[in-house]
């Protein structure tokens, strides 16, 4: 007796109904959404790097007090120390420009001491006092609540300037052209603080170089080592 043969029906899903949903779905999608705008934001990090040399730095600690830091070239003529008793000699003329009758002088070995100084930051009618000081006493006092750091206030008036100011403009009449250079395109001065440091003393500083047209500097807000 022969198998009786079922004749197969062809198995077929009809995806119709189902397109017709996904394309009234995309549609209502894309007219309801709204599409972000692309933002422009300026960089956070400067591609320039701050030189390690013919640079002015304006060290603010976290208590608020400014010190100073002035590098000069690589080369034997315009080095550091060169630079840094060039800067206490225009500093002594810059302040007696408003102050005549103060009894401000160094002697050379005063000068020769500033010269090997990395950092300083005391009211220059205490210079002559700290630079006597032991090394080691320097720093604490340095540290110590006593000393208020370089004297800086808002002052929109250049010429009545206070401490910063004027070592500012000592900075910019030193001998090293290439500093002054530097300073006057901007990559000669660079503003150091981390993030505990009070905003309003920054703020103080960039407001004091900006009264005398130095409107561009860098700001470092950490600090990295060279394997960083």
């Amino acid at each position: 007796m022969g198998k009786v043969k079922i004749k197969k029906k062809e198995t077929r899903i009809d995806m119709t109904a189902m397109s017709d949903v996904t394309v009234l779905l995309l549609t209502f999608f894309m007219l309801t959404s709204t599409f972000l705008q692309k933002e422009i934001t300026p960089p956070s990090v400067a591609e320039e790097k701050v030189p390690d040399a013919n640079l002015l730095s304006v060290l603010v600690s976290p208590q608020g007090k400014v010190f100073l830091e002035v590098l000069g070239s690589k080369d034997s003529t315009m080095k550091s120390e060169t630079v840094r008793a060039d800067l206490l000699k225009n500093m002594v003329a810059e302040y007696k420009k408003t102050h005549p009758s103060a009894n401000l002088a160094f002697t050379n070995k005063e000068i020769e001491t500033f010269s090997r100084l990395n950092a300083f930051g005391v009211p220059i009618t205490k210079m002559k006092e700290w630079l006597n000081l032991e090394p080691d006493q320097r720093d604490k006092f340095l540290e110590s609540e006593q000393n208020p750091g370089v004297p800086i206030n808002m002052n929109e008036d250049p010429n009545n300037p206070n401490e910063f100011q004027m070592w500012i403009r000592a900075a910019y009449n030193s001998v090293n052209p290439e500093l002054q250079e530097a300073m006057v395109k901007g990559r000669g001065i660079a503003i150091k603080a981390d993030q505990t440091t009070p905003y309003s003393v920054v703020n103080v500083v960039m407001d004091n170089l900006q009264t005398m047209k130095m409107n561009k500097f860098s700001l470092m807000t950490a600090l990295k080592t060279s394997e960083e």
